[in-house]
């Protein structure tokens, strides 16, 4: 039996989405289509209006990871990139 292995679901957060969305150097549609949501969706985490839930906060960690994207949290819910 093969064990799986278990990802860290960082708490994601407008800034650190819009962060690694920077750290990508795409748009927010070009992003959207990456994690194989709608534009709009972006926007509404960005800004703050919704938080991602469930397999989007899968989706955005393992882009992050294979992004080599370094997530920081900071207190107080600001995230910032290494690099």
């Amino acid at each position: 039996m093969m064990a799986r292995k278990h990802r860290q679901r960082l708490p994601w957060d407008a800034a650190s989405i819009r962060k690694l969305r920077q750290h990508l150097e795409m748009t927010q549609r070009e992003f959207s289509e990456e994690l194989g949501v709608r534009q709009q969706t972006v926007s509404e985490w960005e800004t703050g209006a919704y938080e991602p839930r469930g397999p989007s906060v899968t989706v955005l960690t393992l882009v992050a990871e294979r992004a080599a994207f370094a997530y920081v949290a900071q207190e107080g819910g600001d995230a910032r990139d290494g690099g």
